[in-house]
């Protein structure tokens, strides 16, 4: 079981996220997560899945993927030889006792500022799946708000372009 992060090329119209994500479902296949992005082509949508199985379900779900009718192209991430992002923002409580601890913590991370108010700090930090991993497990001595994460986005290193 390997995590496997999966660039799918779609039409750009309504429904096709709904049929792609049935084609999980119906397999019992779990999504870890699902980003979908405008590319350069007004007429494609780029879905990026993050899922896990082995290489026979990764296969089948490419297979399946594949006979969808807003199929495009489907390519498997190597995620040695590519950018992987995602992006966090973090509400932490905040006072005078923990507030120089946290900035600290957002330095080390370089994680941006985006609003303080009297109890709290909102954070946002874009980067590797395991550097905002690490972020928020260092984070859980501290008290988490409110936390929304989004999914990976990823593209392949260098000159390879994944088109129709």
């Amino acid at each position: 079981m390997k995590k496997t992060y999966l660039s799918i090329l779609v039409d750009n119209h309504e429904g096709v996220l709904t049929r792609l994500s049935s084609l999980f479902t119906q397999r019992g296949f779990n999504i870890d997560s699902l980003t979908v992005s405008a590319t350069n082509d007004p007429t494609l949508s780029r879905v990026t899945i993050a899922t896990t199985g082995g290489e026979e379900e990764i296969a089948q779900i490419v297979n399946q993927t594949k006979k969808l009718y807003e199929y495009e192209g489907i390519f498997e991430i190597d995620p040695n030889d590519s950018l992987i992002r995602e992006l966090l923002l973090v509400k932490v409580a905040s006072d005078s006792k923990n507030r120089s601890s946290l900035l600290e913590l957002a330095t080390i991370y370089k994680a941006k500022i985006i609003d303080i108010s009297v109890g709290s700090i909102v954070f946002e930090l874009t980067g590797k799946p395991a550097k905002l991993d690490s972020y928020i497990q260092n984070l859980e001595e501290y008290t988490i708000l409110e936390m929304c994460r989004t999914g990976a986005t990823a593209l392949q290193r260098g000159e390879v372009i994944m088109s129709k």
